[in-house]
């Protein structure tokens, strides 16, 4: 069972910039960020295949978010530009040990793994 932390968060003025990570336990087959805020759905925001595969990022917050890897610290990091007040969230990772795709936030394994979660909150 894989288990994974986030860390990162804050606050940022919009314009601004933040990393997030994702700290997996151990070696893991696919990493996804997604969001959430107040009384919104939780939404998928970026994900990867781990060891340098495929990545995804929703048309969302393309052209300000990537997603990288540390294969060594088993990490995934979004790095998140050009903030807006709505990107304001509660930013969750998601990892799997076996399967799952990018282009499906992971979902389609079998077995997935939420984080805690990391505040994000961006103000004008």
């Amino acid at each position: 069972q894989v288990q994974v932390v986030e860390s990162g968060g804050g606050s940022v003025q919009a314009g601004g910039s933040l990393i997030v990570s994702c700290a997996a336990s151990v070696s893991t087959d696919c990493v996804a960020w997604f969001r959430q805020a107040p009384e919104k759905e939780r939404e998928g925001v970026a994900a990867v295949y781990s060891g340098g595969g495929a990545s995804y990022v929703a048309d969302s917050v393309k052209g300000r978010f990537t997603i990288s890897e540390d294969v060594v610290k088993k990490t995934v990091y979004l790095v998140m530009n050009s903030l807006q007040p709505e990107d304001t969230a509660m930013y969750y990772c998601l990892a799997t040990k076996v399967g799952g795709s990018p282009h499906r936030f992971c979902q389609t394994a079998l077995s997935k793994t939420w984080g805690q979660g990391t505040q994000v909150t961006v103000s004008s």
